[in-house]
């Protein structure tokens, strides 16, 4: 057991080094340079990680109790008091290792996938510095801290995403990304000023014991009385759903991987996006006398689970296949939460962050060996050639579409996504029971399409002919085509794939350790008999709340159930993309209804460009066109002070310069005043 106040010391270094590491490569990059801007952000991010490896082993092995360290003060205004502090428990140790592992890998990873890239310090500095607002964000102890780490996040994710600024389509997503999360970001304001004004305090510590007696508590708004907390849980969830891309604010998710692959797998696999489930889990004591906003978040994570499958089925972008996966994996971990089983959504999100990472990065490697082709339609064949990606991103594969078998094990999704399942079906019977049940069919519907787009994305990949070879071919042809002095010394043939460098290789390999071994390790600790001695209080169940503890024993079809809609989704990819390869594709290009619905991401873009896109742009119009320019404009510069303007022009032919024109005129105003004196007294 290590003493208190050296894993209080750690913790503080741990969490402020990233941050040290972006000043030192954003302010000094270029006068220290590329390799060093590298070495010093990536060393530093490794020491953060070890640290948090040292104090989630002392919490789960060591014994080591919750504590909260207050560094400054940072707000105080009247009764509004928040501290920078940082506070440690389950939730925040769990965080730590998931942040830190996954940084520290991306940061080495990207050392290859970005060495021909001329800003890495910039990168570099962007990297390090979304993980300390990250950490600021998990070790928060009160609401204005995390809203702060919240925000920094965002501000990372924008810098990050449109980091390739000159491209177009990067810059737009960027964008595109903050603003949509700003739309979220001010339901978690309000709901910060919703508990504000019912506790007189943001800080958890003091606002947790006190929602019990508020459980009745009502407020008065268009003649109804609603639910104090429910509305707080409803607008705090508002901004869980901006962040970990939910549906109605899902549709920033996809775009953002413009980014860089590193990016993708940093920022919308295992951290930024998983910051509205840690928040949810955090406050499940606030969840648990929400019934509402319970059922809400159910609603929204099981219909984001369906939606995200369905669209994902038909992307032909690697990345973004990926990323439609990351929205519905969300989604599961939502309707966990809002079923009441916390921990199982808290123990999804921890082992999500292994093979989604891993998912991600080997998505890159793939992309540099294929020369940045992004398109699986021009993929094929490629597992001879890229061997230890191949093998690595079937390991992910396997993990994320949580195939294993009952009473037997397999790799992490199986232990994490199971439990879900069972705990929503559990659910059902203990006062959830619409919501239990709907999420749990919408849960097992959207594990068949996981298996399904899953084992698409290794076939049309690694798998079937290599479409690269006649794309190449075709380019050889053409090129010949219009030189007939072309000669062969000009020409080298199709540009063959290959393996990523070692640096690349090395953060797949040790990912894939986690997606096989991190289910099976630790769900004794999140989800099983050691559960309640894992948590010690971090996250709240009420008495009448037994939906982990009933999971364990659910009818044996449920148990099942999983395996076998995994098994039929893979059996589908299998015969329509090796057994009958170009079926697919025949049938694609057809583009029927259903297709195209799905093709187009149920057309939201669409629909939110119509609506919000055009109608602010109109209502921007009517302000200038009508309001601006007809109204001020027309009584202001145009009309009072057009008239003024001719006014004096008229006046001014008075102003003649000669003294009898004067006098005239005031013998004028003279005989004027007389007239009206005698017209007035004679009266």
């Amino acid at each position: 057991m290590i003493g208190t106040v050296t894993i209080q010391t750690l913790v503080t270094i741990g969490i402020f080094a990233p941050l040290v590491g972006a000043a030192i490569a954003g302010f000094f990059g270029r006068r220290i340079g590329d390799i060093a801007s590298q070495a010093v952000t990536t060393g530093l991010l490794f020491v953060s990680c070890i640290i948090s490896w040292i104090v989630f082993s002392q919490w789960t092995w060591g014994g080591l109790e919750a504590f909260t360290i207050k560094l400054l003060p940072f707000i105080h205004v009247g009764d509004f008091v928040s501290n920078w502090s940082i506070r440690i428990d389950a939730m925040s140790a769990t965080m730590l290792i998931v942040v830190t592992s996954v940084s520290a890998l991306v940061h080495l990873y990207s050392w290859g996938y970005m060495k021909e890239d001329d800003s890495r310090p910039r990168f570099f500095a962007y990297l390090s510095l979304f993980t300390f607002m990250m950490l600021s964000l998990v070790t928060a102890a009160d609401f204005l801290q995390m809203f702060f780490g919240w925000e920094g996040v965002g501000l990372a994710s924008y810098l990050l995403i449109g980091f390739w600024y000159k491209k177009d389509t990067a810059s737009a997503a960027a964008i595109k990304a903050f603003v949509v999360n700003r739309v979220g970001d001010f339901g978690f304001l309000l709901g910060m000023m919703t508990v504000f004004w019912m506790f007189g305090t943001i800080e958890f510590a003091k606002f947790f014991p006190l929602i019990a007696d508020k459980a009745g508590t009502g407020w008065e708004f268009l003649g109804y009385t609603w639910s104090a907390l429910d509305l707080a849980g409803l607008l705090l969830f508002i901004g869980a759903m901006g962040k970990s891309a939910q549906f109605f604010l899902h549709t920033w998710l996809p775009d953002a991987m413009e980014g860089p692959t590193p990016v993708s797998a940093l920022i919308h696999a295992a951290t930024m996006v998983t910051a509205g489930v840690y928040m949810v889990c955090l406050l499940s004591p606030l969840y648990e006398h929400a019934p509402v906003a319970s059922q809400f978040i159910t609603v929204i994570g099981g219909i984001t689970a369906i939606f995200a499958a369905t669209v994902g089925m038909m992307q032909n972008d690697i990345k973004r296949v990926i990323a439609y996966s990351t929205c519905s994996q969300l989604g599961y971990m939502f309707f966990a939460a809002g079923v009441g089983a916390y921990q199982s959504a808290m123990f999804h999100l921890f082992t999500h962050a292994f093979f989604k990472a891993l998912l991600f990065l080997g998505a890159g490697s793939v992309i540099h060996g294929m020369h940045h082709e992004q398109d699986m339609r021009k993929m094929g064949g490629l597992w001879k050639l890229l061997p230890v990606t191949y093998a690595t991103m079937m390991i992910g594969t396997i993990a994320i579409t949580g195939l294993g078998i009952p009473g037997i094990g397999g790799f992490a999704g199986f232990y994490s996504k199971d439990s879900i399942l069972e705990s929503a079906f559990a659910s059902a019977s203990s006062g959830h029971a619409v919501f239990g049940m709907f999420a749990f069919v919408i849960g097992l519907s959207a594990a068949l399409l996981t298996a399904y787009y899953s084992w698409r994305l290794v076939f049309m990949t690694f798998h079937n002919k290599a479409q690269w070879k006649e794309e190449e071919g075709a380019a050889h042809h053409d090129a010949h085509a219009h030189d007939d002095h072309a000669h062969d010394d000009h020409h080298h043939g199709p540009l063959q794939p290959h393996e990523s460098p070692w640096i690349m290789v090395v953060p797949l390999l040790l990912l894939s350790i986690g997606a096989v071994f991190a289910g099976m390790i630790f769900a004794p600790h999140f989800i099983g008999h050691h559960e309640a001695e894992f948590w010690r209080g971090a996250i709240f169940t009420a008495e009448a709340n037994h939906v982990l503890h009933d999971s364990h024993s659910v009818p044996t079809w449920v148990k099942w159930a999983p395996l076998i809609v995994t098994l039929l989704g893979t059996f589908i990819a299998y015969w329509l993309y090796v057994v009958k390869e170009g079926a697919a594709k025949e049938m694609a290009a057809k583009k029927g209804p259903l297709y195209t619905f799905l093709y187009n991401k149920w057309y939201w873009d669409e629909l939110y460009n119509v609506t919000f896109v055009k109608g602010t742009k109109a209502l921007g119009d009517f302000f200038w066109k009508i309001g601006d320019v007809k109204i001020i404009d027309g009584l202001g510069p145009n009309g009072a002070a057009w008239a003024s303007l001719k006014s004096a022009g008229w006046l001014s032919r008075f102003q003649s310069g000669f003294v009898y024109f004067y006098a005239f005129v005031m013998l004028i105003g003279v005989a004027a005043f007389l007239a009206f004196a005698i017209f007035t007294w004679g009266a």
